[in-house]
């Protein structure tokens, strides 16, 4: 099906005011959704659709509540500007009224397309797919569609308790999520993508609901394909009856009424409120096991093979640390019973102390917990394929930050935005082959592809592909001893 199409658009256009009169009628893309007529935008060769809504606003009596479909409308609707990131401390234009998500697609070119869904991270507090880190233009320019998702964070997404969680379950981020999948697999054909080739990825938080969405019944045939980048995937979420303790416990710090004060608080006190708890655990917010969406750990579902045996790329950062991260670190070390007098043998090629602690958090959150999840799922006889990204970028190597995160300005593309710096010709080769790779996955579910270095999938070994200053290329995992030593620590 067209975009556009050229009488409809010439209506539009007399029809529509202020800034769209000066764009031509070739310009306005459409996309005939459940929720009305959209009109989009073009920038370059990439159509693009901000802030549609594929749930009800969570607000007033809605709020706390599993989602709901958005009603149906014949009505055109524009969709240029993106819509309000969901409720978090760090961003003072945030709102309740937030569930929304963004549509790229190649201008011009006809489908059924892939499809690939991006989650967000920020530790389930913070972050939006509206940051132009984000921006999915360089991967649709490639041929495929990219939609970005908002969703509920923090207490709003997370809490917990008795009286305002029907079934005990406040995994509302979670359903926000499969709520936008849905929305995706009713309405990407209208933009020219496949609904039976959908692709998540996401790093950080947005990996670990991507490994619970593998995970869950209620998601299992939403998505085909699965990429997850910085996955923890050794944390060990609240239990249910942990999880109501802390949510009455945070119900009670807003006012005698409990519910009824939770229910209609202004949000601006209740973002107080969440920022007070928040500066003394960083990590009160999250998915929990609610019994019903989440029933296990992810370690313990990929074991006992409860995924989805779906094509699977996997792999983490080579420093995973950041100025935000001592609590993580000292958290980390005291779990793990290993004492600061372990460590300078498990990493005698780092003489500071500083620098120990760091990558031993890198190695004992994300580095060996990836590789353990990688084993499993390849085990189950799933396609697996696992990376190390441990490139920086040339501007940066004299004073390297932490790298979580790093490789998102390498799959995005994107230069010169908040959070992104300009990059080198070469950095820009390395960014264009990580992409390739990425766009070669969601298309076929194998990331290998003319003119790229062989990716050995994980199957029988340790394979990985290591991404460094130096080369690109795929082996045996160069540190596979001292995880192992990990993860012999872990299994105590």
């Amino acid at each position: 099906m067209r975009p556009f199409l050229a009488l409809a658009v010439a209506f539009v256009v007399l029809c529509l005011a202020g800034s769209a009169l000066a764009q031509q009628v070739g310009q306005f893309p459409f996309a005939l959704t459940r929720e009305g007529q959209m009109l989009g935008g073009v920038e370059g060769e990439v159509a693009f659709f901000k802030g549609l809504a594929y749930a009800a606003p969570p607000v007033g009596p809605l709020r706390w509540r599993p989602p709901e479909a958005t009603a149906e409308s014949s009505e055109m609707r524009t969709a240029y500007e993106y819509g309000a990131p969901c409720l978090q401390p760090s961003l003072p234009k945030a709102s309740e009224d937030c569930l929304t998500l963004n549509v790229f697609r190649p201008f011009g070119v006809d489908g059924p397309l892939p499809v690939m869904v991006f989650i967000h991270g920020g530790a389930f507090v913070g972050g939006t797919a509206n940051d132009p880190m984000f921006d999915g233009a360089k991967l649709a320019q490639a041929g495929l569609i990219v939609v970005t998702v908002n969703f509920r964070l923090g207490a709003l997404g997370w809490l917990t308790h008795p009286a305002l969680s029907e079934g005990g379950s406040g995994n509302y981020g979670l359903m926000d999520q499969i709520a936008a999948l849905h929305w995706v697999h009713d309405n990407i054909a209208a933009f020219g993508g496949d609904p039976g080739n959908v692709t998540l990825f996401g790093s950080g938080a947005g990996a670990t609901s991507i490994a619970l969405l593998m995970l869950c019944e209620a998601a299992r045939d939403l998505f085909q394909k699965a990429i997850l980048q910085s996955v923890p995937g050794r944390v060990r979420l609240r239990s249910r009856q942990e999880a109501e303790a802390w949510g009455l416990q945070f119900v009670a710090t807003l006012g005698p009424d409990g519910k009824e004060t939770a229910r209609a608080i202004e949000a601006i006190r209740l973002l107080a409120a969440e920022k007070r708890l928040l500066a003394k655990f960083p990590h009160g917010f999250a998915p929990t096991i609610d019994g019903r969406l989440v029933t296990e750990d992810i370690a313990a579902g990929f074991a006992a093979g409860h995924e989805g045996r779906i094509p699977l790329i996997i792999g983490s950062n080579d420093d995973e640390t950041d100025f935000d991260s001592e609590p993580d670190i000292a958290e980390a070390l005291a779990s793990s019973g290993t004492t600061s007098d372990d460590l300078p043998k498990l990493y005698p090629d780092l003489a500071g102390a500083s620098d120990i602690a760091a990558r031993f958090y890198t190695d004992k959150v994300f580095s060996e917990p990836v590789r353990l999840l990688a084993r499993l799922h390849a085990a189950s006889g799933a396609l697996t394929f696992r990376y190390r990204f441990a490139y920086v970028p040339e501007a940066r190597r004299i004073n390297p930050e932490g790298g979580h995160g790093r490789e998102l300005q390498f799959i995005f593309g994107v230069e010169g935005v908040p959070g992104a710096g300009i990059f080198s010709r070469r950095d820009r080769e390395v960014a264009s082959r990580m992409r390739s790779y990425w766009i070669n996955f969601a298309r076929s579910g194998d990331p290998n592809g003319p003119d790229l270095p062989r990716w050995d999938a994980a199957a029988g070994g340790d394979r990985l592909l290591l991404i460094t200053n130096d080369r690109i290329a795929s082996g045996d995992d160069p540190v596979a001893e001292r995880l192992d030593r990990l993860a012999s620590e872990s299994r105590k």
